[in-house]
């Protein structure tokens, strides 16, 4: 099988997720990976899929076009590097955010995590409310062997007390997903 990453997004509205992947099932690929969300009233979503060996980005991408056009999507494809190492290896954690909203907020938690080496595994934000707006940021995280993850939360919880923000970071439970 081949793997291929595949990214959509456009204005929301129902059918997205039918059309997109009624495609896929015609050309035989099978969803592995997926996250859809609306932000902002646009619909985004980024999959990773299993095709037969023969198909290509190319068309898959063709393949896609007409729905895609009829949906309002901009799509593309790209050929997924078998390479790459698994990002979930390490032990899984949980960070949370929130405060006032300001820009800064999402780099300065990425900085201290880059510089720890841990890695960013899935992240979301939301602005929250409108006077003032509240700013809430959900990332889980792998913690590779050896990082302090006491030091590492300690870190993160100066760094964002700068920014007039709360952090907090505790060991993921056992989820389905």
């Amino acid at each position: 099988m081949r793997h291929f990453a595949i990214s959509a997004v456009g204005g929301d509205r129902p059918g997205i997720v039918s059309g997109v992947t009624g495609r896929l099932v015609e050309l035989g690929c099978n969803l592995e990976d997926t996250s859809m969300s609306i932000l902002r009233g646009r619909f985004a979503m980024v999959l990773i899929v299993a095709g037969p060996d023969e198909l290509t980005a190319a068309r898959v991408e063709a393949a896609l076009g007409s729905e895609a056009e009829s949906l309002g999507l901009a799509v593309w494809v790209h050929d997924v590097d078998e390479d790459v190492p698994d990002a979930m290896a390490g032990e899984s954690w949980t960070v949370a955010v929130h405060g006032a909203d300001r820009p800064g907020i999402v780099h300065e938690v990425a900085e201290v995590m880059a510089a720890a080496g841990v890695n960013i595994v899935d992240l979301s934000t939301r602005v929250l409310g409108h006077d003032p707006p509240a700013y809430a940021m959900l990332l889980e995280v792998c913690l590779p062997a050896g990082v302090d993850a006491p030091g590492l939360a300690a870190e993160l919880e100066r760094r964002t007390a700068a920014l007039g923000v709360q952090c907090s970071m505790h060991a993921s439970g056992a989820d389905i997903l």
